[in-house]
């Protein structure tokens, strides 16, 4: 590829520093490339060509491979984190836009918005293993702890499908709010939360009943209701904590863990849409599309730190692991 070849002095300095647990991946929707930043000092180490409208990431495991949704270009380029060179491609179906890897990093589950389709592939043998019919417009990905069910949000059908991880059935449908964008599980999986951009609510649902338990809604002084969007959730390990991006409100939301009761709204980047912890869960970052930028919140303190411009329009991102 000739992009890879233009950029061999850039990999060779990112391919010198092993350290990948401090790298941050960002893709830049319109950019049609990812940053990379370090997670200590935001530095950007550089960035990338993966292809057309890149938009969900993901990183293996072991920290190996890095997956990006290319929506434009109908499949998932797959690069070494290391070098950010290209190693290969999966099949997707069409106009994919976010996905979620098996906690044991196998197999892959894709949201095909086109289609009405979850596309299932074997990372290892780039085989489709299943194709599965969901709502219409399936947008939002999650699945469970312990790898047995895969959560997938249809936007125009505004349900959450819990899919059986093995016999790739869909088990439940749980009607939510207007347009769900994502699905996050937190860590023992007795809590699932869903966003919802147009109906502004996170459903809470217990995955054991398949029954909301609570709908958290927002208010944010000084922002019209209509600017509240929830999209991207994130639960700490303890779950204790729950951040939820409310995009062109420019804030991500703090919540109780424990009462799922609001408790701040963070500043950050115009058009919050995406968020990824540190492994360590000191920091998280978000994604902030309109202002072209990455915002750092310790999550301690529930402060905004820092904010670095990355390249156009920043959708999705993930930390390399330990």
């Amino acid at each position: 590829m000739k992009h890879i070849l233009a950029l061999a002095p850039a990999l060779a300095v990112l391919a010198a520093d092993p350290a990948l647990a401090n790298r941050v991946f960002v893709t830049n929707e319109k950019g049609n490339d990812v940053t990379v930043l370090d997670s200590d000092t935001l530095e950007v180490l550089g960035a990338y060509p993966v292809g057309n409208r890149p938009r969900g990431i993901a990183i293996s495991p072991d920290g190996t491979e890095l997956y990006v949704c290319a929506s434009d270009d109908n499949l998932v380029r797959v690069f070494d984190p290391e070098t950010m060179e290209e190693l290969h491609t999966l099949p997707s179906g069409p106009d994919p836009e976010l996905f979620v890897l098996h906690p044991s990093g196998n197999p892959l589950y894709i949201a095909n918005e086109d289609d009405n389709l979850v596309t299932v592939v074997d990372v290892k043998t780039k085989q489709v293993l299943a194709e599965i019919p969901v709502g219409v417009e399936p947008e939002g990905m999650g699945i469970s702890p312990d790898g047995r069910i895969v959560i997938n949000t249809s936007e125009t059908t505004n349900m959450a499908h819990f899919i059986d991880a093995e016999t790739y059935e869909i088990v439940a449908n749980v009607l939510v709010d207007s347009r769900p964008r994502f699905a996050e599980y937190n860590h023992d999986g007795t809590k699932l939360y869903v966003s919802a951009e147009i109906g502004g609510t996170v459903s809470v649902i217990d995955p054991a009943t398949q029954e909301i338990t609570k709908k958290i809604t927002f208010e944010v002084p000084g922002v019209l209701p209509e600017a509240i969007q929830p999209v991207g959730v994130r639960v700490t390990s303890d779950g204790s904590k729950v951040f939820v991006a409310l995009g062109p409100s420019n804030r991500v939301a703090v919540i109780d863990g424990a009462t799922d009761e609001v408790k701040d709204y963070l500043l950050v980047g115009q058009r919050v849409w995406q968020m990824a912890f540190t492994p360590d869960e000191k920091y998280l970052f978000t994604t902030n599309g309109n202002s072209n930028d990455v915002s750092m919140i310790d999550v301690a303190s529930e402060e905004v730190v820092k904010s670095v411009p990355v390249g156009q329009q920043p959708w999705g991102v993930v930390v390399a692991p330990d």
